[in-house]
């Protein structure tokens, strides 16, 4: 539970999995194992330098013990229990909100990944190169947080680092650019007939309301078609630069019935300001206990 030893074991870890990476498709199941094992223990860092108690499972009361100093009272230090990837990527995106860049439906794949070469030898070689690349991306605002030194911790592979996540950077900007095309084709097709009043009229009646079936949502213009879609998102909340808590929506998906732009978490940083926090009218104190975080200085992330 110790952060410092976290981290240096998530070095040797990735050496590990980037050693194997460039072994080719043979060693890519040992890559992406070792990667997430490397991704985990990074988080865990991150987790156990603010308190060790965030990265045991708070189900297991001997582990709390040893978190809290109290390991005297406790099972050996050897039965510890801790959370893993999913829940340790959770919590760290709760403290970093604005500073993760892969929300929890953008960290299945390595999970997956990870979890299917641990536990049943299976893996996708074929996604290998973009689930190793989630995890590159992952870890370096953590390292940033960390003031871990990039070049010390990806050692001989810095150059492999930037240019898989460059290149994974390029793809996603040309997927994004293929729906913005796709969907402006499709209000043309809807909507080039009419007159403007009509259609004024028309996308008034469509648009007024979200289609998507998740827990919240807001308004915000689509960067197709200039209608108005909506983004959906987790409610968080934090501090402004006054030390105020405000209550924000972190999106996660957008649609638009005008011309079915519909946008995934991966892609929204590529379009416009999509991927932005929204400010909410909410009351931050409806949620002091929806597991939100109240300590000011973890809300700021210190």
């Amino acid at each position: 539970m110790d952060s410092e030893q976290l981290k240096r074991s998530s070095q040797r870890w990735m050496s590990a999995a980037l050693a194997a990476f460039v072994e080719g498709p043979e060693s890519y199941d040992f890559a992406v194992h070792h990667a997430g094992i490397a991704t985990e223990h990074l988080l865990k860092a991150y987790l156990a330098g603010i308190h060790p108690a965030l990265i045991v499972d708070g189900r297991h009361f001997d582990s709390l013990l040893h978190a809290t100093g109290l390991g005297s009272h406790a099972a050996p230090l050897a039965k510890v229990k801790t959370i893993g990837l999913a829940e340790a990527h959770e919590r760290v995106l709760k403290l970093l909100p604005k500073k993760i860049p892969i929300d929890k439906k953008a960290l299945e794949p390595l999970a997956d990944a990870r979890n299917g070469v641990a536990h049943s030898a299976i893996h996708d070689s074929t996604q290998a190169e973009s689930v190793f690349t989630i995890c590159l991306r992952l870890i370096d605002p953590v390292l940033k947080e960390l003031k871990i030194d990039p070049d010390a911790y990806w050692g001989p592979y810095l150059a492999l680092h930037h240019k898989l996540v460059d290149e994974q950077v390029r793809q996603e900007r040309v997927a994004a650019e293929a729906l913005l095309v796709k969907a402006r084709v499709m209000f043309e097709q809807r909507f080039g007939h009419m007159s403007g009043k009509e259609r004024d009229v028309v996308l008034a009646s469509i648009t007024s309301q979200p289609l998507l079936t998740m827990s919240r949502e807001a308004p915000k213009e689509c960067p197709a078609c200039g209608s108005q879609g909506w983004v959906a998102g987790e409610v968080n909340m934090y501090a402004d630069s006054s030390g105020l808590n405000e209550v924000y929506l972190v999106p996660y998906g957008f649609h638009c019935a005008a011309c079915d732009l519909e946008v995934g978490s991966k892609l929204l940083v590529h379009l416009g300001d999509l991927n932005e926090d929204v400010l909410l009218d909410d009351d931050p104190y409806d949620y002091i206990d929806d597991e939100q975080p109240v300590d000011e200085d973890i809300i700021r992330g210190r």
